[in-house]
């Protein structure tokens, strides 16, 4: 390269001086780099065998989170696979994963584009799906401090009173027959109505409506986690996702949310019927931020929905899993329900409800909803990251746009971090100081570092408040001719992971 320079230079060889020197210098200097590189593409991490085309597409399976974790079992913690044209590593372990949230934040901060979060997520001005840069700061700044800000959590406590209060009027009639009843729909109910009121001021009850909005949530949900081919395939996958029906399915799923929060808006703007309500509820706050001039973003109606969009679908679908979650494993280990039952009950005594103020006594209840995260984590493989440069994890050389994985689901079944990694047992958490909050890598459930979720206050209240209840009012038994057994642990994929079949219990009135 030095003498092809020159050479492009008339005289250069007969008449040398400090300019020419000087460019002889800059040639040397990107030979060395050029080598420095060659060597550095070299240094890359294992990566399983894969086909032509598809990569290591074909090796997912029905459960990613699974497949890969078997595979990091083979070729290590650090893996690096390619989806179609996109590679992606894979990082399964504490450390690694400190690498990526932490050590290297800002280096994989960013979020590959994908069909399904984009035009859900009104064009990448959601916070959860957006790239990294200054405009997705001032979002996520304005949506922490204003929507998800622990003031905001204890701002709303009326309305989880209120819900909860109806669960257990509902669960107090249903003790008189006996009968079964679905866990995941009472949950997923009871959540719901808890969003739309602190989001929109009021719930949409109505068996009708409430079956509506559920395959609304469900389709939404499979937009996010459905097989884009042009996010793999950028060349022909566009054409492709037509020919397939993905666009038009797509488009239906935005427009009847986008019609909804239009409805949902149009309410609280100068609507003549709408009640003065006691206390503002988030569009009520996102309209009046949306009038503040000064900011440094100026709040569009797009963004309000954006927000609604992430609060209504995160936060109802993650918490309610949780706690479908921590109830199947409490059922199948009566030790557990027992014990921290008689703590409840113990804090609580004979009150109706467990108040909010009594939560942070409930020690044994905090650790079995931690090990509910170990062992189930929402996002099994967190939103996926990707890298802005290129950096060095686990020893190994990273491009810019790769994309990256944290298997959470992994992480929490390492058997060099968790003694009998499978087992439920929340006593492992005695005497540890390891929590949920970001800060400790063993435990994930709600990611790190800047990308961290914003919702992670009001998700995990909203779990220990709702569960604590649920096993304070009513002992649990199985539904006659069923035995522990009986109770599936079958998962079903998707951007979080749902319990396959629902969890049927006898709720019995507890007699003091």
């Amino acid at each position: 390269m030095a003498s092809f320079l020159l050479e492009m230079i008339p005289g250069t060889l007969l008449y040398p001086s400090w300019v020419h020197l000087y460019i002889l210098f800059l040639a040397v200097l990107c030979s060395l780099s050029l080598l420095t590189n060659k060597k550095r593409a070299k240094n890359l991490p294992p990566s399983p065998p894969g086909l032509p085309i598809l990569g290591n597409l074909h090796q997912l399976g029905k459960l990613p989170h699974r497949s890969l974790w078997k595979l990091s079992q083979k070729y290590g913690h650090v893996m690096l696979l390619k989806f179609g044209s996109i590679p992606a590593l894979v990082v399964s372990s504490p450390e690694t994963a400190k690498e990526v949230l932490k050590t290297h934040d800002l280096d994989c901060c960013s979020r590959p584009l994908s069909k399904g979060s984009n035009k859900l997520s009104y064009n990448l001005i959601d916070i959860s799906f957006s790239p990294y840069d200054s405009y997705w700061r001032e979002i996520r700044k304005i949506t922490i401090l204003e929507v998800f800000s622990v003031k905001r959590v204890h701002h709303f406590q009326f309305v989880r009173d209120q819900e909860v209060a109806t669960l257990i009027q509902k669960l107090n009639k249903v003790t008189k027959n006996k009968s079964p009843v679905n866990i995941n729909q009472n949950i997923f109910d009871v959540m719901n109505n808890t969003i739309c009121k602190i989001a929109f001021g009021k719930s949409y009850e109505g068996k009708q409506f409430q079956n509506y909005f559920e395959k609304q949530m469900d389709e939404a949900m499979a937009m996010l986690n459905s097989f884009w081919i042009s996010d793999f395939f950028p060349l022909f996958g566009n054409i492709l996702d037509k020919v397939s029906g993905m666009h038009n399915r797509l488009e239906k799923c935005f427009l009847d949310f986008d019609a909804f929060f239009e409805r949902v808006i149009d309410e609280h703007v100068d609507h003549p019927t709408r009640p003065k309500p006691e206390r503002d509820d988030i569009i009520d706050i996102l309209l009046e931020l949306s009038r503040d001039k000064s900011a440094p973003v100026r709040l569009t109606k797009d963004h309000i929905k954006a927000i609604s969009f992430n609060m209504l679908v995160g936060a109802t679908d993650t918490s309610s899993l949780t706690m479908i979650w921590a109830m199947s494993e409490l059922a199948r280990n009566p030790r557990v329900m027992k014990k921290v039952q008689a703590e409840i009950r113990s804090k609580v005594g004979k009150k109706p409800m467990v108040e909010v103020r009594e939560i942070e006594s409930l020690k044994y209840l905090n650790m079995v909803v931690k090990e509910t995260f170990r062992l189930h984590p929402p996002a099994t493989l967190l939103l996926p990251r990707e890298t802005m440069r290129h950096c060095t994890i686990g020893g190994y050389d990273i491009a810019a746009k790769t994309r990256v994985l944290v298997n959470v689901w992994a992480i929490g079944r390492d058997p060099a971090t968790w003694e009998n990694p499978q087992e439920f047992y929340p006593e492992r958490f005695e005497d540890s100081d390891i929590n949920w909050k970001g800060n400790h890598y063993e435990l994930l459930p709600f990611g790190a570092g800047r990308r961290i979720c914003p919702g992670l206050a009001m998700g995990a209240m909203s779990v220990e408040f709702i569960l604590a209840n649920l096993l304070h009012g009513f002992d649990w038994e199985l539904p006659n001719g069923t035995t522990i057994e009986d109770i599936s642990m079958d998962e079903e994929a998707g951007l979080t992971v749902h319990k396959k079949l629902p969890l049927m219990l006898v709720p019995i009135e507890h007699k003091w």
